[in-house]
């Protein structure tokens, strides 16, 4: 597998996964001195990366959530599930290539899914639109949201988008009513239903898949309400100081694990997902099994009302006054 670029600090990791994919193809690699040649670069490789992902910076982590081969939605749903049947349209304007939706079975259980997918070549990001859904891909998700009520399916969002469609044609067809009646929707859902951030969580883009009872996050994505760039374009008039931005929004993991806003955080292997996607999604795949089977074993109501509970405490702060 060729690794593509994410950001300066993977310089040195790509430069030894090149050197070791050379020795690989190289003829007469039954040699001994390059046998051990290859041991040396793989442990290398193992410490090096050790290294650098334990000193990651809020903003080398939106690099890694960004990275272009970090597993989509299907990549998870080819590595998780059998027999994923895609529902496409809202019964209203388009079908949105940007979310994708359907059933599937995993691990034994018939589920609904819905999640955000980017896409990889450049034919594929601008059909998908760069995973930034429109009205009709949310409204398209509640179908299969109200059919996953409706024959009480669990439901797994996978969530990786920049943001909701911010273009005047979506704007035009309804852009944040769609969001609105998905949030609503998802308030009075009573199926177990978990929602994980496995790249990006842009704004309501990502909070109109992700009001599960379980909001997981995996160790290198980020969740916030405007992306570094804008909110940096907003603060300081100057895009550039996405960095900076970065370090104040509170978008990582751990901040966001502090104080409430996602519920468990699922550790990626060595390097990021993009290195083993299917490793990862064997990981994924066991929490999600483990939540599904403890929110199994509540009682609908109660499981609806711990959910809108838990979104209604968000954002509720104590703050004393000065003596």
């Amino acid at each position: 597998m060729m690794y593509r670029k994410a950001g300066d600090f993977e310089t040195p990791l790509l430069e030894i996964r090149e050197q070791i994919r050379h020795l690989i193809a190289l003829d007469g690699f039954d040699d001994h001195d390059a046998r051990e040649r290859l041991e040396e670069l793989q442990r290398e490789l193992h410490e090096k990366t050790g290294e650098i992902y334990s000193r990651l910076s809020p903003w080398e982590k939106v690099q890694v959530a960004r990275h272009p081969d970090r597993p989509y939605t299907l990549d998870y749903l080819e590595h998780m599930t059998e027999d994923f049947a895609e529902v496409h349209g809202d019964r209203r304007f388009a079908d949105d290539g940007a979310i994708v939706a359907g059933f599937a079975t995993f691990r034994g259980r018939e589920v609904a899914v819905v999640g955000h997918q980017k896409g990889r070549t450049t034919t594929e990001k601008i059909a998908r639109n760069f995973g930034m859904g429109r009205p009709e891909g949310y409204r398209k998700a509640a179908r299969v949201m109200e059919l996953a009520e409706k024959f009480r399916l669990p439901l797994l969002s996978f969530i990786d988008t920049a943001g909701a469609f911010p273009g005047i044609d979506a704007e035009e067809r309804g852009q944040a009513e769609a969001i609105a009646r998905n949030l609503r929707l998802m308030a009075s859902l009573t199926t177990p239903f978990i929602a994980t951030i496995t790249g990006e969580g842009g704004s309501g883009g990502a909070l109109a898949i992700g009001m599960g009872d379980v909001v997981n996050i995996l160790e290198f994505s980020v969740y916030s309400v405007i992306s570094p760039e804008g909110c940096a374009a907003i603060l300081w008039k100057d895009a550039a100081k996405a960095p900076e931005a970065a370090q104040y929004l509170g978008l990582t993991p751990d901040v966001l694990k502090k104080f409430g806003l996602v519920d468990e955080v699922i550790s990626e292997v060595q390097g990021g997902a993009h290195t083993d996607p299917e490793g990862m999604a064997k990981s994924l795949g066991d929490a999600l099994e483990r939540q599904l089977g403890e929110l199994e074993a509540l009682p609908p109501e109660e499981r609806r009302e711990r959910r809108y509970a838990k979104f209604r405490r968000m954002g509720a702060f104590l703050e004393e006054a000065d003596a």
